[in-house]
């Protein structure tokens, strides 16, 4: 009879409950002895008793095998298995202390390597020397690669140590966001001068770089020149947003190596999908025409001595199962060295004794799922709300490529909000070696994460559009802080609205500052529309002011010029009433004087008694024409339009005569009166009265003061 398991242990660790689901499957299939699942899984009882007994974590191989006798989902074990190689090597890290180095395992991981790990730095010993050769034939030197070629440990850890070995004076920094400060800050450290004044002459004056490399080495051996290394060129094209800064930063660096006295050698290391970039200002072409060093994959003996060597260095041999593995893996992966240097790294931790094998590598993930693994178990490892910052610290850290493959991005410590939860996510992802710290920035370790983390692809491609915004957004802040928080530098109409629609859809993406930005603008907005609303106000009441001020005027015009016209009506009429008076009194002894003051008078108010003096000048000489009175005529009156003519005589008659034929008057009616006339004058009703004298034969009745009434 079988003797019973050992029972496991009580804690409920990931290694404990891996053996207690193993136990449960061999109990689903019926608790076969060992000694029968050894001879199917053709591993030893002991070892297939110890993948479930919790003290040891079992291989790969193992635990498929076991998990085959048992009838057991392979894929799925085999999924289960790198989850908690992962949860194992993770809690296993968390226990080593904090400041650890880099130094600790001999393999960069995602890290460059630098000048100081040149000892530790194979594979390249033939690319470093042709470098090398192309920095002493030619002052000017591009190196292009893809990204995880290995271009940065090649200038860093091949062409730079190798300079300074030779007693060159190496400057060698990163462009980063303002490529002519990074300059005088390195070549401050040279000439022992401020950086501030150094970042003005460099500025203001091109050939200024050139000047002071020569002055710094006019003492030193006339064959060594000074060295400017400046890796991650593209750096100038993705986060230099100022392009005066960046043509400057250019200027001097052709200037230093293409004067006639130059000291300077100048080395870019670019990452190859920008070589368009590069080759669209000429005088980079100009000055690369014929300095160019290509960076490609390594070569299988190169990858066979950048694994084992380094190994052997720190004491440990490399499995040569493991070693073909990694070979082969490696094999046609372009930008694969960074994961290869990670995944050596997570297989050193899980070394046996001193020696790497081929199931720790696998229980790594091997170069495919290594990183990926590392950055999933660091994440899930955070709260929820650090794993929020998280997300926006890995989005943060990357620049997002048009037209090219994203890039990491450098930014400074105070772009984030200070606190525990921050403080803590940065150590945890600096302790995986994730994220880079340092005192003036925070940076991806390597662009590798960015293509290998499923969980960044899928948080960069979800929504480019606000990514994009938000990039913007952080940079507006800067130079909204830059400027004094100048109120003219914040944002308003369309960008504002979709910028407080980001905050309001995703609060947790934006800090402080950048909340404090968008406050202002939306102050400052709201400002300028009570304004413009107050103008409009004011401009309505303007008008409606105006509107009241001009109908005013205009009705004061009307009626002042119908008042004047009124006045002048009034005096011609007086005037006219006065000629007409003067006319009568001339007119027996001077009638033609008489007629012209009438005619004048008539011309200048043509009323009805003025017309009745005129019409009574012209007919004066056709009176004699007109008998039948037996006394003096007293008055005569013309019927308007017409040519109807009424007299009136001391003798009490009022005769009415057609002188339509001056020289021939018709009479047409005699009116007795009773009483004595004074004057005759036709009413409105005149212009009918020829028609009605003729109907009634001459008979009417006439009114006292002589007008006749029908």
């Amino acid at each position: 009879m079988p003797r019973a398991e050992r029972p496991l242990d009580l804690d409920t660790g990931p290694l404990t409950c891996f053996a207690a689901d193993l136990r449960k499957l061999r109990e689903t299939a019926g608790r076969p002895p060992y000694r029968t699942m050894a001879q199917k899984a053709h591993y030893s009882s002991t070892t297939l008793s110890d993948a479930a007994g919790g003290r040891t974590f079992p291989s790969l191989s193992v635990t498929l095998a076991y998990v085959e006798v048992c009838q057991g989902d392979r894929r799925a074990w085999e999924s289960r298995w790198h989850a908690v190689a992962a949860e194992i090597a993770a809690s296993a890290q968390g226990d080593e202390p904090a400041q650890t180095s880099r130094q600790s395992t001999p393999y960069a991981g995602l890290s460059a390597f630098q000048p100081e790990d040149a000892d530790r730095f194979f594979g390249r010993e033939r690319l470093t020397d042709e470098a090398l050769a192309k920095v002493r034939d030619h002052r000017f030197l591009a190196v292009f690669g893809p990204s995880g070629s290995g271009k940065s440990s090649l200038l860093r850890a091949g062409l730079v140590a190798r300079a300074r070995a030779s007693g060159w004076p190496v400057m060698l920094f990163t462009p980063g966001p303002h490529p002519v400060e990074e300059c005088a800050i390195r070549l401050a450290a040279v000439t022992g001068e401020a950086p501030g004044a150094l970042m003005t002459e460099l500025r203001d004056d091109p050939e200024a770089l050139h000047l002071r490399i020569r002055q710094a080495t006019i003492d030193g051996t006339p064959d060594i020149d000074a060295l400017i290394v400046a890796d991650q060129f593209e750096e100038v094209f993705t986060l230099c947003r100022d392009r005066a800064e960046r043509d400057a930063f250019i200027a001097l660096l052709i200037a230093a190596t293409t004067a006639t006295t130059s000291r300077t050698r100048v080395v870019l290391g670019v990452r190859a999908d920008f070589y368009a970039h590069c080759v669209q200002d000429p005088r980079l072409v100009a000055a690369m025409r014929d300095a160019q060093l290509a960076v490609g994959p390594m070569s299988s003996q190169e990858l066979r001595e950048a694994i084992t060597r380094p190994a052997r260095l720190a004491g440990c041999t490399v499995t040569g199962p493991l070693l073909a593995a990694v070979v082969a893996d490696a094999t046609g992966q372009p930008g694969a060295l960074p994961l290869i240097s990670h995944a050596m790294v997570e297989t050193w931790r899980r070394r046996s004794g001193n020696r790497l094998t081929l199931d720790g590598y696998l229980a790594a993930g091997g170069i495919q799922h290594a990183l990926a693994q590392t950055a999933e178990t660091a994440y899930r490892a955070l709260s929820p709300v650090q794993q929020n910052l998280a997300r926006s610290l890995f989005l943060r850290l990357t620049a997002l490529g048009d037209g090219t493959e994203d890039t990491r991005r450098r930014i400074a410590p105070d772009e984030l909000d200070p606190g525990p939860d921050t403080a803590f996510v940065l150590e945890s992802l600096a302790r995986q070696r994730l994220v880079t710290l340092d005192e003036s920035c925070v940076e991806i370790t390597h662009e590798a994460i960015i293509r290998c983390w499923p969980r960044l692809r899928d948080w960069l491609t979800e929504d480019r559009d606000r990514l994009v915004l938000h990039r913007q957004l952080t940079d507006a802040t800067a130079d909204w802080e830059a400027h004094g928080r100048d109120p003219h530098a914040v944002w308003r109409g369309a960008r504002l609205a979709a910028a407080l629609d980001l905050a309001a859809a995703d609060p947790g993406r934006l800090t402080s500052r950048e909340r404090s930005f968008l406050g202002a603008s939306r102050d400052a907005q709201a400002g300028e529309t009570a304004a413009a609303r107050r103008r409009t106000l004011r401009l309505r009441q303007l008008v409606t002011l105006l509107t009241v001020l001009m109908v005013t005027a205009v009705t004061a015009g009307v009626l002042a010029v119908g008042s004047r016209d009124s006045a002048v009506r009034q005096r011609n009429v007086a005037i006219a009433r006065k000629a007409a008076a003067d006319a009568s009194e001339v007119r027996h002894r001077n009638p033609a004087l008489a007629a012209q003051l009438n005619l004048a008078a008539y011309r200048l108010a043509a009323t009805d008694d003025v017309r009745d003096q005129l019409m009574s000048t012209f007919a004066t000489p056709y009176i004699s024409r007109l008998t039948g009175h037996t006394s003096d005529v007293v008055s005569i009156s013309f019927a308007p339009q017409s040519t109807v003519l009424a007299t009136a005589s001391w003798d009490g008659t009022v005769r009415l005569w057609d002188v339509g034929d001056a020289h021939h008057p018709v009479r047409l009616a005699v009116l007795n009166q009773p009483r004595r006339l004074l004057s005759v004058a036709f009413g409105r009703a005149a212009g009918s009265w020829r028609r009605r004298a003729n109907d009634r034969c001459g008979c009417g009745t006439w009114r006292t003061g002589g007008r006749p009434s029908s």
